[in-house]
């Protein structure tokens, strides 16, 4: 159980406002910091250690456990906050700061073993259902190799997800929390964009997970929790799929900023050598600008928009409607693909010096159509059961 000290006081909480000034003030940092991330892989340890004092880390963590317990807007506005600088740092925070909100769901005894010593331990996660499981005497046993675990070298604890299958129904998912012993991490994270997120293989080898350490899929779509008995805050009544695929969408946000700003900063310098025609005189280039800082503004006013809906529910004692379910988990999926969109529009506008590797809005091009790939940024795949929705038909898709 959580100790009297770990509880955090409502007056050692930071505002929002401070919050996003801190990841403001780390942006000269990631900046300079940018090429050695990227060449190593992973983000470099000072900039994980800024993070974690910066208290990051703790806004979708319950109070009981030294958290913050603040709503989601104020998470993902730091994630974006820093994706202007660097879009694998913001990554690295989307996924494994919404770890906190996960585990607060899961049984307490799982939650102290995680933070009930050091409410600053992080953890990663591979939800792929790639995993093996055999049911056994108080718990399972799980082994597997699973992709795209990013920030796990910085984490001491991991989720994976797998299907356990019975002979009378369908099969079930759950997400399995095991301590850093119980896996090892493969470096081989070889990738054209997000270099810097460090997102290693992670292979298990017949471990041992209590049935306490597991969170099943129908619960967190149900919005029956283990974690919820005494995580009691109306944060923890959201559906826990509208908090995830928000984390792997919101940087993207970020990065079109950062990379409007580099093309701005480009532009009012650049002539053209084939031309002689100034960029910040060509009306492409200037409309390019006007229409994505407006696209900007809309997809940042759309994701406060929904996580005010959804929280106001909530604190009313409310649910939300698989209506609003399903559409808010669509327009999260479009984000990826529209940020990657706006950035490529951008390119060649700034002519063939953009696609040097130094080029300061190369970086956020690369890694804005690497994040196309995560499996919740494909708006094909909710979409057609928001259509069938509108069309009468029942959803299939309970990820959501």
């Amino acid at each position: 159980m959580a100790t009297a000290a770990a509880h955090v006081l409502e007056d050692q909480i930071p505002t929002r406002a401070e919050l996003v000034r801190r990841a403001r003030a780390m942006l000269p940092a990631l900046k300079a910091r940018q090429a050695e991330a990227y060449a190593n892989r992973r983000m470099p340890a000072e900039t994980m250690r800024e993070m974690v004092e910066a208290g990051f880390f703790r806004i979708l963590q319950p109070k009981r456990y030294g958290g913050y317990e603040m709503d989601p807007q104020v998470f993902f506005d730091v994630q974006m906050t820093l994706a202007e600088a660097c879009m694998s740092t913001a990554w690295v925070l989307g996924v494994v700061g919404c770890h906190p909100y996960q585990l607060a769901l899961f049984d307490d005894r799982a939650q102290a073993e995680v933070w009930g010593s050091n409410p600053d331990t992080l953890v990663s996660s591979s939800y792929q259902p790639v995993g093996k499981v055999e049911v056994v005497e108080g718990g399972f046993r799980l082994s597997g190799r699973w992709g795209f675990s990013s920030g796990s070298e910085y984490c001491d604890w991991i989720l994976l997800g797998a299907l356990i299958f019975s002979k009378d129904g369908p099969p079930e998912m759950r997400t399995f929390l095991l301590p850093r012993k119980d896996y090892k991490i493969l470096d081989n994270w070889h990738t054209f964009g997000m270099q810097a997120t460090g997102s290693q293989d992670i292979v298990v080898e017949n471990a041992f997970i209590p049935e306490y350490r597991t969170h099943k899929a129908v619960d967190g779509f149900m919005c029956k929790n283990p974690g919820q008995s005494v995580n009691t805050g109306p944060l923890y009544k959201l559906p826990w799929a509208q908090v995830f695929v928000r984390s792997v969408s919101t940087a993207s946000i970020g990065a079109v900023q950062g990379a409007l700003d580099a093309f701005v900063d480009i532009g009012k310098k650049r002539v053209s050598t084939n031309t002689g025609k100034a960029t910040k005189q060509d009306t492409n280039a200037i409309l390019a600008a006007a229409r994505t800082q407006s696209a900007v503004d809309e997809m940042k006013t759309l994701l406060y928009r929904n996580f005010d809906e959804m929280m106001a529910t909530v604190r009313a004692g409310g649910e939300l409607t698989m209506e609003q379910r399903v559409r808010y988990r669509y327009q999260s999926s479009q984000i990826g693909r529209r940020c990657a969109d706006l950035i490529d529009d951008l390119m060649p506008l700034l002519g063939g010096r953009a696609i040097y590797t130094d080029s300061p809005i190369i970086r956020y091009w690369l890694d804005a159509n690497a994040a196309r790939a995560h499996v919740a940024n494909d708006p094909n795949l909710i979409g057609s059961t928001l259509g069938g929705m509108y069309m009468g038909e029942q959803p299939q898709d309970f990820f959501v």
